[in-house]
């Protein structure tokens, strides 16, 4: 058995899974208050996947909200000495995304607009969808 002293501690990172107004690699932009329905919604706490594998859940998204820009995160990983924890403090993965169902959107000529969606999951990526949407922040 571990001593408190010698038991690991999570990793902590702060980012942004989603951003409003910015198309994304397949067409979508996500408009201000998607997520507005399924945060207040939502009682259990949502899943930090690797890569949105359900059978690689590698911590908890512990606060999540809209603001201005987007739908930032405050999300642990369990291990930080696993393969997740060490890609993350290393900034070899620095990417965020989310798993969702579109509950609300249109079509336009230049892709789809997310109105609002079900939130499921966020994920740490290799390749965000959209680009900007990262780690921005590790304790």
């Amino acid at each position: 058995m571990l001593s408190l002293s010698k038991q690991r501690q999570a990793l902590r990172f702060a980012g942004y899974a989603a951003l409003f107004g910015k198309r994304d690699a397949g067409r979508d932009v996500i408009r201000p208050g998607a997520f507005a329905r399924t945060l207040a919604e939502r009682r259990d706490p949502l899943p930090l996947f690797w890569q949105h594998r359900a059978d690689l859940r590698v911590g908890w998204v512990e606060t999540i909200a809209e603001d201005k820009r987007g739908l930032r995160v405050i999300a642990s990983v369990d291990n930080p000495e696993g393969a997740a924890g060490r890609a993350v403090q290393r900034g070899t993965v620095s990417g965020l995304s989310f798993g969702y169902r579109a509950r609300d959107s249109v079509r336009t000529a230049e892709g789809r607009e997310l109105i609002t969606v079900d939130l499921f999951e966020v994920s740490l990526v290799t390749h965000p969808m959209q680009h900007d949407a990262r780690v921005h922040l590790i304790t």
